[in-house]
C-alpha cells in the first residue's frame, strides 16, 4: 500500500503560513470551480492534482489566492512564471519577521515594500498587502509582465491604492528611476533569475520534469517561465552581485534590502560583495519548502 505523499503538516514552512496544512480540495473547488476539472484520486488515495500540468497548476494557484488571500480573477498570460504559492508566502512571513525584529510594528500601510521582478503573477505584492497591510511598488523590466499585474490589480479594488507597478526601462538597472526622490522604503525583496543561461535553464526544466514524472517527458517547466524569469548572464549570483552594488546609491532611501538565494553556492559570493560594499548588518535567514532548501540574504547599510 503507497505510503501518504505529504504529512497533514507541514512543518517546515513558517509558522504563520497558512499553507501548512494539506489542501482541502473540496473547499478550494468551492471557492474556485475551475478547479474540479483538475482534481483526481491520486496513488494515495488523496484527492490531488497533477502537478506536471500546468493549468492544473495555474487553477491550484487561482484557488489559493482567492480563498486565502481574497484576489479576484488571477491569471497570468500563456507562458509566465506560476509561482509556487507556500513558498511565495514563506518569504513575506520571513521578512515580516526581519522587520519586526528590527523596527517597530509590521502591519499597516506604513511598512512600503520595493519588490523587483514583480512578474506576470504580482504574487509578493498581492500576499504581503493581503496578510499584513502593506503597500508595495513592484517593478519590471518586461512591459507584459507589468501589463498582466496591473491587469491584476485592475480588478480587486481592495489592493488599487496599496500597489503600484512601474517599468524599468534600464535593462541593467535595479533601483535607478524606479525609485523616486525622497521616497524611502523599508526593504526591497526579490526572486532573482536563477539559471545562467538557456541552456542552464532548459536541463533543470528537465530535471524537474523526470522528479515530477520519473522521466524526462517535456522542456516545458510545469510551471511556465519567461527567459527573463527564469535566466540571466551569470544566474542569480551575478544577478543579486548586481543589486548589491547598485543598493549603494540608494543606501539612504531603502532601509534594508533583500534577496532568494536558491544556491549555497552563490553565498561566498555575496558575501564577499556585501563586504566591498561595507554593508553594516547581513542576515540570512533559512528556509525549506518541502526538499527545496533555500535562504533570504538581507543587508542594510
Amino acid at each position: 500500500m503507497p505510503q501518504k505523499s505529504q504529512s497533514a503538516e507541514k512543518e517546515n514552512l513558517h509558522p504563520r503560513n497558512l499553507h501548512r496544512g494539506r489542501y482541502d480540495f473540496k473547499q478550494l473547488c468551492k471557492t474556485s470551480p475551475g478547479l474540479k476539472a483538475f482534481v483526481s484520486i491520486n496513488q494515495y488515495q488523496d484527492e490531488s492534482i497533477d502537478f506536471s500540468n500546468r493549468e492544473a497548476v495555474r487553477a491550484l494557484n487561482k484557488a489559493l489566492l482567492k480563498h486565502f488571500y481574497n484576489v479576484d480573477n488571477w491569471d497570468i498570460p500563456p507562458g509566465y512564471l506560476c509561482p509556487p504559492i507556500p513558498g511565495r508566502a514563506d518569504y513575506i512571513h520571513y521578512i515580516a519577521d526581519l522587520l519586526n525584529e528590527t523596527q517597530t510594528g509590521v502591519a499597516g500601510n506604513k511598512i512600503k515594500v520595493l519588490d523587483i521582478g514583480v512578474g506576470a503573477s504580482c504574487i509578493y505584492p498581492l500576499i504581503g498587502n493581503s496578510i499584513y497591510g502593506w503597500q508595495f511598488v513592484g517593478t519590471d523590466i518586461d512591459p507584459d509582465a507589468i501589463r498582466s499585474a496591473k491587469k491584476i490589480i485592475s480588478t480587486n479594488k481592495s489592493f488599487q491604492d496599496n500597489i503600484e507597478l512601474r517599468l524599468q526601462t534600464g535593462q541593467n538597472d535595479i533601483f535607478k528611476e524606479v525609485i523616486k526622490p525622497g521616497e524611502v522604503f523599508d526593504i526591497s525583496i526579490c526572486n532573482p533569475p536563477f539559471h545562467a543561461s538557456s541552456q542552464d535553464a532548459q536541463a533543470g526544466t528537465v530535471k524537474k520534469w523526470e522528479n515530477l514524472k520519473g522521466r524526462s517527458l517535456s522542456t516545458q517547466l510545469n510551471f511556465g517561465g519567461k527567459n527573463t524569469e527564469l535566466w540571466c548572464a551569470g544566474g542569480e549570483a551575478a544577478f543579486i552581485n548586481r543589486i548589491i552594488e547598485q543598493s549603494v546609491l540608494v543606501a539612504n532611501q531603502c532601509k534594508w534590502f533583500s534577496s532568494l538565494v536558491s544556491k549555497k553556492d552563490t553565498l561566498p559570493i555575496i558575501y564577499k560583495t556585501l563586504k566591498w560594499v561595507n554593508a553594516a548588518d547581513v542576515r540570512t535567514i533559512n528556509m525549506a519548502q518541502g526538499q527545496k532548501i533555500s535562504r533570504v540574504v538581507a543587508w542594510r547599510f
